[in-house]
């Protein structure tokens, strides 16, 4: 799977988890949503050490802005709140931030 791929796996994973616990714990659903969230989270750790990059830090840097714009589209999507304008805005901003961290030119080591 490509890097991107991974990335997502490991957003979508992450935030199914982390949702899990908040469906538990915020919105009052039974303690049965914490198995999938821990198995999510599993995942999520997962896919993120299959990510193509040299070094822990910078695929984590650059995971951070795949994780915000899939947050949003989890928004939209599994929480059906149309993300406004600030929303898609950050989203673009956090994911030029998450391309130059990730394939920005590199001196050779």
């Amino acid at each position: 799977m490509a890097t991107i791929g991974w990335y997502l796996l490991a957003a979508l994973s992450e935030i199914a988890g982390c949702f899990a616990f908040w469906a538990w714990l915020k919105l009052g659903r039974s303690p049965g949503w914490i198995a999938p969230g821990l198995a999510c989270l599993i995942l999520f750790a997962v896919a993120l050490t299959r990510v193509d990059a040299a070094h822990a830090g910078r695929a984590f840097a650059a995971y951070g802005g795949i994780y915000v714009a899939c947050s949003v589209a989890w928004l939209w999507l599994v929480e059906r709140q149309v993300p406004d304008r600030w929303d898609l805005l950050g989203s673009a901003v956090v994911l030029g931030g998450a391309a130059i961290v990730l394939w920005g030119p590199r001196a050779a080591a």
